[in-house]
């Protein structure tokens, strides 16, 4: 669903590739999109670990909150009690509404990483066959899955550029400027090594 309409273009622009340099083309189009979802994935991750800390952080409060309601009943102060117990009410309801919308980007997560995995598997494939459906390599397609394995499409290099993206994302906004600098630096890498 989040990336269907980049999956519907990943098999557009690879279906009127005629020629090898086209098909080139898409191919290299295809990991481009392939960097910015992994971008948005990125972001969703983050956005669920931001979410997950409010929500700790509403129910510290209600615990304080109910905690200064039980002091206030010890020391027989019934308006600090009654307080004390409207505000409890009230953070509660905030702490629920908080763990739903944890609970939605995290399930939204899930999804955009099935998909992703979709979207790799089928670039893969692209990469490997010279199609998008499965198929016999052509010597052109042979040697596009080698260049892919040369620019990192093994499982261990994947998974240390996932580990470098992760570092930087941990660094905030700024952590996405260098992940966007870096992914475009990636690609006119990945241009020039292709003959773009």
């Amino acid at each position: 669903m989040l990336f269907d309409q980049l999956r519907a273009s990943f098999r557009q622009a690879f279906e009127h590739a005629r020629d090898p340099a086209d098909r080139r083309a898409a191919v290299s189009d295809m990991k481009a999109a392939l960097v910015q979802a992994r971008l948005g994935v990125d972001d969703l991750r983050g956005g669920v670990e931001a979410a997950r800390g409010r929500v700790a952080a509403a129910q510290a409060e209600l615990e304080t909150t109910r905690r200064r309601g039980r002091l206030a009943g010890q020391v027989g102060d019934a308006e600090t009690v009654a307080v004390a117990e409207r505000f409890a009410a009230t953070q509660a309801e905030r702490v629920a509404v908080l763990e739903a919308k944890a609970d939605a980007l995290a399930r939204e997560l899930a999804l955009a990483e099935r998909e992703l995995a979709g979207m790799t598997s089928e670039f893969k494939r692209a990469a490997a066959t010279g199609t998008m459906g499965p198929g016999g390599a052509s010597a052109e397609a042979r040697a596009a899955a080698e260049v892919e394995a040369a620019l990192g499409g093994s499982d261990g290099e994947e998974a240390r550029l996932r580990a470098e993206l992760d570092a930087l994302g941990a660094r905030g906004p700024a952590g996405r400027a260098a992940r966007e600098a870096d992914a475009d630096a990636r690609l006119e890498a990945l241009k020039r090594r292709m003959g773009k």
